[in-house]
């Protein structure tokens, strides 16, 4: 996607097609996240939004997203997150659910079936990824 705004777009409407390349946003293994909305697309300071598709049968690694809250609406597949003492809790999503992860919490996301998953992502106040190590 090729951006080309002026200042005063940043105070009206604006439509983006498709999504800037991975390697322009903070990233997990098994998570392929791509921005379509932040800062370098429209200028946003206090959201982050874009597509991700779920790797099968991968789990990233711990992390938090510091002070974001994350947000997913699943397209398709399933997504696992683990969390809590050990990451030995966990919920699982599917097509048509929504997913929240509050800020500061260490979770595990993935993906554990044989096939891929898609969800649109959302995070505030940006996409903040915090890796805890493995």
């Amino acid at each position: 996607m090729t951006v080309s705004r002026t200042s005063s777009d940043t105070q009206k409407p604006q439509v983006f097609n498709g999504t800037q390349p991975l390697g322009t946003t903070a990233q997990t293994r098994g998570m392929e996240r791509r921005p379509g909305i932040d800062n370098s697309t429209a200028g946003a300071n206090r959201i982050w939004m874009g597509h991700v598709t779920c790797v099968p049968n991968e789990l990233g690694p711990p992390h938090h997203h510091g002070e974001a809250e994350t947000a997913a609406y699943v397209l398709s597949g399933n997504i696992r997150v683990y969390f809590g003492e050990d990451f030995k809790e966990y919920v699982d999503a599917g097509p048509g659910d929504y997913i929240f992860v509050p800020a500061n919490t260490p979770h595990i996301e993935g993906n554990v079936t044989d096939e891929p998953a898609e969800a649109v992502l959302t995070r505030s106040p940006d996409n903040i990824v915090v890796n805890l190590g493995e």
